[in-house]
């Protein structure tokens, strides 16, 4: 993947950075395994683990935390 597609972590609102993290973290997932049909292949197994949903959820609030401190926690 060469696109630039994140050129600012600067948002308007939390919940526009929320959402930018989520992006920030399925694209960390396509960038680890870009063929997609291993991505479909996989996903039944981890998304009835409890284990992986709770790691992917640390993932999205790490990627959140950064995003807010780049918008100085919208204050």
């Amino acid at each position: 993947m060469t696109d630039t597609w994140l050129t600012s972590l600067i948002t308007d609102t939390p919940q526009a950075g929320f959402e930018l993290a989520i992006t920030l973290s399925r694209r960390g997932v396509k960038y680890t395994q870009p063929d997609g049909e291993v991505l479909h292949k996989l996903r039944p197994e981890y998304s009835e683990d409890a284990d992986a949903l709770i790691a992917g959820s640390q993932v999205v609030a790490t990627n959140f935390q950064t995003v807010a401190a780049a918008n100085n926690y919208w204050r």
